[in-house]
């Protein structure tokens, strides 16, 4: 059955098929204009642990999320889907776990990093984090070749790193915007080049990022300040607390976002973590901190950020844990994000 004959036969009104894609959509990898890359991966989580299982989650959850988009007229057509996931990824990823574990619970307890025991644990957790870097890569070029618009599900926040790099190689030129908590800024944390807490910082090692825009950051060291307010404008940070103060003084999001929007170029890449969001809304993600974003004020960013004719390249969604006993709040919280995401990179694109 042809990708015509299948959009002709569906029911975007009805109930999702288990046995069909992501969303409950009929359509094959192939079909798809836009291509989600799961990368279950948290092997530097320092806190809360779980976001391996996000891209499964998320995936699970996707089947109660209704196909209708108010900013995108038949946004399901175009065809949505996940990659394979990876059991090679997950199966490595819970092995060096334990190791970053017993490597972070011995510094806690006064080891120093010059211990051979824990500088052969470092090295090991730093080749395989150079292998998952040039695997996403390898797979985010797979499908930017083919046209897609490409996502990265992860996993922790160290997993996009590979896929910016991919960027730089395809497009050149292109800034980041970040929603998060953390400014995720630190110089190697806890001894981990690649930890999910200094992806930005890494992100910065690129060339072709021009510029970092970070909105709702609200947990950050001083040494992360310092890079900021020494960066010379690469590195623009809305913070959470002067978004908060600007409003209770009478300032509208509206204007704000208006700001945001400016200190963007015409390609940008959208970063997002979840616990940018309200926590009451990710509760399980691996370090939640107060304050935050209701869902709909970052999709009014995205939609002025789409309305003003700048491109989103790519884009990706990290840090959802499922909670104890599959509880799927999170990845419901998610799955309804990605939805409405992906249809407004893809209009960016001019594939919406």
């Amino acid at each position: 059955m042809t990708k015509a004959e299948k959009i002709k036969n569906f029911d975007s009104n009805g109930i999702g098929q288990l046995n069909d894609g992501l969303f409950g959509l009929p359509f094959t990898l192939d079909e798809c204009e836009t291509v989600l890359i799961p990368v279950p991966w948290e092997v530097t989580v320092s806190y809360g642990g779980g976001t391996v299982n996000g891209p499964e989650a998320i995936s699970n959850a996707s089947y109660q999320v209704d196909l209708y988009d108010p900013m995108v007229k038949d946004a399901w057509k175009k065809g949505i889907a996940m990659d394979a996931i990876s059991e090679e990824l997950k199966n490595k990823s819970r092995a060096l776990r334990e190791l970053s574990e017993e490597y972070i619970n011995a510094l806690a307890n006064g080891a120093k990093e010059n211990d051979r025991e824990l500088q052969n644990i470092a090295s090991t957790i730093q080749k395989e984090c150079i292998w998952l870097n040039d695997w996403v890569k390898t797979r985010s070029l797979h499908f930017l070749n083919q046209g897609k618009t490409v996502g990265l599900i992860g996993g922790d926040h160290s997993t996009p790193l590979g896929m910016m790099q991919a960027l730089a190689e395809k497009f050149g030129k292109f800034a980041i915007l970040q929603i998060d908590a953390h400014a995720d800024l630190r110089n190697a944390y806890e001894g981990f080049e690649f930890s999910h807490a200094s992806i930005m910082y890494n992100a910065l090692k690129i060339n072709e990022v021009e510029k970092l825009v970070q909105v709702g950051i609200r947990d950050y060291c001083e040494e992360e300040i310092d890079l900021i307010n020494t960066s010379n404008g690469r590195v623009k940070t809305f913070f959470d607390r002067d978004i908060k103060y600007a409003q209770y003084c009478g300032d509208s999001w509206d204007r704000i976002c208006n700001r945001i929007v400016k200190e963007l170029p015409h390609d940008l890449y959208l970063s997002f973590d979840i616990d940018g969001l309200d926590p009451k809304l990710c509760p399980h993600t691996g370090t939640p901190v107060a304050g935050g974003f209701e869902t709909e004020q970052v999709l009014f960013l995205l939609e002025k950020i789409v309305n003003s004719g700048r491109r989103i390249i790519a884009f990706d969604i990290n840090e959802v844990s499922p909670g104890p006993e599959g509880d799927e709040w999170d990845a419901n919280v998610a799955a309804r994000l990605l939805f409405r995401i992906a249809n407004l990179v893809a209009m960016s694109q001019k594939k919406g």
